[in-house]
């Protein structure tokens, strides 16, 4: 029955699939022929594609075509309808712009519109093509489009680098990974150049200087790879939300990614750099996940910074980090490598001789192997050659146990207190009330130790009520020796109601302090986004940034502001 529980969908993601799947049913949907460069053939597999769905009924309408003089592409026009330019003037010329207003007013089944990164006219509706295109596509029209690489605006920096050619026109990422259909339009290189020489990419003149510059067979097995690469991606995304609509809980590996869980021992640092280079020999993605429990959150504060250390190690070694809090490791880490579709989790071989760690992580590798058998577990050995890292200065391991007792003491003493005043206020009523309802004041007691100071305490209170239960009220009083035999079930039972209570309050005290930190994020998120809208100038940003900081994490915030010139 927990299983079934387990396995049944969360009703509000539910809903949250169905609103979008009504949005995106609402939506027209776009799709891109994407390419390394130009001259690879998007526009001509475009125009065929076209001329194949016009075939099959659904009303096709070219609003942009981009043929570059190439002849067996402006073939492909025949038969197909296409939307007449409009005239724009700028600065007293008459230049042919696509004519947004009557994309709409035509409302074709698929519209194609070339060029997703061409920069408008001034004075259009829209600066940028792609603008025109989510204009669109709100109004329910399906748009087909063209685009290269180069003009994806994350890789700007990259492809001038490699190029030495500055691209102007961009598009931004998110365009691209809101596509409803990416499709490679991919040649080699060597065909590439041919194309070119031939005549069949650009005019003679123009192909000379391309070959010379932007065309070398190095820049185009680098954009080659660019453009394989962020397809791979957009496929991993469509998988990733393919198995989030249908639910599927199984690993995936389609793509290698790998899951290093940061544990609270010290050999996790080197399960994070073993991860890294298991994931540099496999190319692949990987992430870090640490998971914080109710019992490492009272971790001290030089053990809290060397874990944060770690986490900042993964960062820096190219990780997507996550910091999850949850009552059960192995269960938070099999469901984080669910939605991020890992198939390798990566853990640190906990210390050896240290029982408590040694029994306590080989259990959670078990739990991990009976809740996802298909995922694969990588235990890394620890190695004392390597570098240690440190947070806050370290103090003894008398120090750290003085510290702590002096921390928790109060709320055993309050516990102790607790059974002191219960057993005051039973001892009157001995011979007045039936041991049973006496019972029920000491589980009381241990029930609102529980509730007020948590499992140490409730357990501490547990076994001094049922000691102070049969020293004073069980025959022969004043003294541990039990007349009969059935007041032991009546002290296991009242053990197991004061150790069972103080765990499952504990988790309930775990919960809440969960949600009212979420919580307090939420509103303070809410209340910098409020502000930051109304904020009209750069200063009123910063002085409102340094003020949040200073709310939520206290200290003094310093803003450092800094101007890079270009020549």
């Amino acid at each position: 029955m927990a299983h079934a529980l387990e396995a049944r969908p969360d009703p509000d993601k539910l809903l949250a699939q169905l609103r979008g799947s009504q949005e995106r049913a609402a939506r027209g949907k776009l799709r891109i022929y994407f390419g390394a460069n130009a001259g690879v053939g998007k526009t001509f597999a475009m125009l065929s594609a076209a001329q194949r769905e016009q075939k099959s009924g659904r009303r096709v309408l070219v609003g942009v075509a981009e043929t570059h003089g190439r002849s067996e592409t402006a073939e492909l026009l025949a038969g197909l309808e296409q939307l007449p330019l409009k005239d724009v003037p700028y600065r007293g010329k008459s230049l042919k712009e696509f004519d947004l207003d009557a994309a709409l007013v035509r409302k074709p089944d698929v519209l194609l519109v070339d060029e997703l990164a061409h920069s408008n006219v001034d004075g259009s509706r829209h600066a940028k093509r792609y603008q025109d295109v989510q204009e669109l596509l709100d109004a329910g029209i399906d748009v087909w489009s063209a685009l290269n690489v180069q003009h994806l605006e994350s890789l700007n920096g990259t492809v001038g680098l490699i190029t030495g050619v500055r691209v102007h026109e961009t598009v931004p990422d998110t365009v691209l990974d809101a596509a409803d259909e990416l499709i490679l339009i991919d040649i080699t290189p060597d065909e590439l150049l041919g194309r070119l020489k031939a005549g069949k990419v650009y005019l003679p003149q123009q192909a000379a200087r391309a070959a010379q510059n932007f065309f070398r067979k190095g820049n185009l097995i680098a954009l080659r790879e660019m453009a394989l690469r962020r397809t791979a991606e957009h496929v991993e995304d469509d998988v990733r939300s393919y198995r989030v609509e249908k639910s599927i809980g199984s690993v995936w590996n389609t793509e290698g990614t790998l899951l290093v869980g940061i544990g609270p021992s010290r050999g996790s640092e080197q399960a994070v750099r073993s991860a890294a280079r298991l994931a540099g020999q496999l190319n692949v993605r990987w992430h870090a996940a640490y998971v914080e429990t109710p019992k490492l959150q009272r971790l001290d504060a030089a053990e809290r910074d060397r874990i944060l250390a770690v986490i900042k190690l993964a960062e820096g070694l190219g990780a997507s980090t996550s910091v999850l809090t949850h009552a059960d490791t192995a269960v938070a880490l099999v469901e984080l490598a669910k939605v991020l579709n890992c198939a390798t989790l990566v853990m640190g071989r906990t210390h050896l001789t240290r029982w408590s760690e040694f029994w306590r992580g080989r259990a959670t590798l078990r739990r991990i192997a009976r809740l996802a058998p298909d995922l694969t577990l990588v235990e890394v050995a620890q190695s004392d050659s390597a570098r240690k890292l440190v947070g806050a200065p370290r103090t003894t391991a008398d120090d750290a146990q003085t510290i702590a007792w002096q921390a928790h003491l109060p709320r055993y003493a309050w516990a102790i207190a607790a059974v002191v005043v219960v057993t005051l206020l039973a001892f009157p009523l001995h011979g007045v009330f039936d041991l049973a309802n006496i019972v029920m004041l000491f589980l009381l007691a241990t029930v609102l130790v529980a509730v007020k100071f948590g499992r140490g305490p409730a357990a501490l209170a547990a076994v001094l009520n049922v000691a102070a239960f049969d020293y004073f009220f069980v025959l022969p009083r004043f003294s541990f020796a039990v007349s009969d035999v059935q007041y032991l079930l009546t002290f296991s039972v009242m053990l197991a109601v004061g150790l069972i209570t103080g765990q499952l309050t504990a988790g309930l005290r775990f919960q809440v302090r969960i949600s009212s930190s979420r919580e307090r994020r939420a509103q303070s998120l809410f209340e910098l986004t409020r502000d930051l809208s109304a904020a009209l100038v750069g200063t009123q940003v910063i002085e409102l940034g340094q003020a949040a900081v200073q709310r939520d994490f206290g200290g003094t915030a310093i803003v450092w502001r800094w101007t890079i010139k270009t020549s």
